[in-house]
């Protein structure tokens, strides 16, 4: 079993930076894919970033390529979200996931998740 604790959330101007954290418990953690997901309000949640369990592989939905870079330290067992170059589009809640077996793009491939931080970029 894994839980997740996300961080870093808050109130940003467009072209502005944050920096996500999720914080795990579980040692099994260090062996899953992680990902982040978001969800806009009256949209579907969506894929956002993903991470092999070493680190050694990552993948990115098109619309933050370039401005957003996940990280994870399975040391501290931890997964980050760099976020710089901040859109309004980019607002939405922000969701760690974990337990997956491969850095997958869709919300089925993980098993646990955390209860979300609000991410909002306005002037």
């Amino acid at each position: 079993q894994v839980q997740l604790v996300e961080s870093g959330g808050g109130l940003v101007q467009p072209g502005g930076s944050l920096r996500l954290s999720c914080a795990a418990s579980g040692r099994t953690f260090r062996s899953y894919a992680a990902g982040w997901f978001r969800q806009a309000p009256g949209k579907e949640r969506e894929f956002v970033a993903a991470i092999s369990w070493n680190g050694g592989s990552t993948d990115y939905a098109d619309s933050v390529k370039g401005r957003f870079t996940i990280s994870r330290d399975n040391a501290k067992n931890t997964v980050n979200l760099q976020m710089n170059s901040l859109k309004p589009e980019d607002t939405a809640v922000y969701y760690c996931a974990s337990g997956g077996s491969y850095p997958g793009k869709t919300y089925s491939a993980y098993n646990y998740w955390g209860q979300g931080t609000q991410v909002t970029v306005s002037s």
